[in-house]
């Protein structure tokens, strides 16, 4: 008696070339298929926009620790000159000397710098209340008491300034995120230049490793001339009006060094300052302040900065004022610090650019 086929062998074999079936996205026509694909990157172009602005702000944090780390890379680089040690301890060593550095001006000049910001907007304001009498008594249309306001809000932002520089530290958190992200940073530079240039397409990794060099050595040059014109008009700032007897010398030698970062702006602003708190002295040690802001910013600007100009990016001064304007509406401090090296590193990647394009 023959054996009944089991279940397994009376089913039927699955067809081979069944036709897949049309689901409810595929489209047919070509066109409209094209068409949307289209769409598609477009309507990417501007999500990814639109997610850009939303993250401005840390996007910018994250750049400051990109120009915080090229200023560590280039002091590494400047002791691998002269030490044959690896690159970590360079780098190791430098951060070392800087949290040295700042340790010895909080021990040696804390005290001192904390209790002339404490006196300075006293000092700004009764000079600031003077000059408008005196342009008052003069015929020139200025009403002293009209201006009150605008002078206690100029005295409040001095306040901030003074107050920072004395001890209170403004943006700890966003300092503090920066500098982690520049150890980081300057620790590996290739590791993250590598890996950011993974994600691009194989044709465009060799052109943005090498634009990313030359970005790299711009922002150095760029931000080793900002540094050597810091210490230069800080320290002769000092010098001059200790010399005289200037009160506050100290805290104004400091307050132009620091503000000597950011071209254009920083100077007049250091200047106002100097020549408000020379003329709480007297007319002599006014005119005297007066002649200190010129001679610094004469040798600054004749001779540190053209020095300086050829080996770095060539910025036109009305394109770096305009930018920082922008970005200290838009972002506040941190966008008028960081607004000179974004203008340098867009620069650089526009001319890299069109290099490339004429070689196409």
């Amino acid at each position: 008696m023959a054996k009944a086929p089991s279940r397994t062998a009376r089913a039927a074999p699955p067809p081979v070339n069944e036709p897949a079936r049309v689901g409810p996205t595929d489209i047919s026509d070509t066109l409209i298929l094209t068409e949307a694909k289209r769409a598609a990157v477009w309507i990417g172009m501007a999500a990814l926009l639109a997610l850009t602005v939303y993250l401005a702000q840390p996007l910018l944090v994250i750049f400051g620790g990109m120009v915080f780390a090229a200023m560590i890379d280039g002091g590494a680089r400047l002791l691998g000159r002269v030490l044959p040690i690896g690159r970590a301890w360079r780098v190791t060593l430098v951060l070392l000397l800087a949290l040295a550095f700042l340790t010895w001006t909080a021990m040696f000049a804390g005290s001192q710098i904390a209790s002339q910001a404490a006196q300075l907007p006293g000092t700004v304001e009764a000079q600031a209340m003077r000059l408008l009498e005196w342009l008052e008594s003069h015929g020139m249309g200025f009403k002293a008491a009209s201006f009150e306001n605008l002078v206690d809000k100029l005295v409040g932002g001095v306040s901030q300034i003074t107050s920072a520089v004395g001890g209170v530290i403004g943006g700890f958190t966003t300092a503090f995120l920066i500098t982690v992200m520049a150890i980081y940073f300057a620790a590996e530079p290739q590791l993250y230049r590598r890996g950011f240039g993974w994600l691009l397409p194989q044709g465009q990794r060799d052109h943005f490793e090498t634009t990313a060099m030359i970005m790299g050595r711009t922002l150095r040059r760029l931000l080793a001339g900002r540094l050597l014109g810091m210490v230069v008009e800080g320290v002769a700032t000092w010098l001059l009006l200790a010399v005289y007897g200037v009160p506050m010398a100290g805290l104004l030698g400091l307050l132009t060094g620091l503000l000597a970062f950011l071209p254009n702006i920083g100077a007049p602003i250091s200047g106002a300052l100097m020549v408000l708190v020379g003329f709480s002295g007297g007319v002599d040690m006014g005119i005297y302040c007066i002649i200190v802001y010129i001679v610094v910013q004469v040798v600054d600007g004749n001779i540190i900065v053209p020095m300086v100009a050829k080996k770095t990016a060539d910025l036109a001064p009305a394109l770096v004022l305009g930018a920082q304007l922008i970005m200290g509406a838009l972002f506040g401090l941190l966008g008028l610090i960081l607004a000179d090296p974004l203008v340098a590193m867009i620069k650089v990647a526009l001319e890299r650019q069109s290099v490339r394009n004429e070689n196409a």
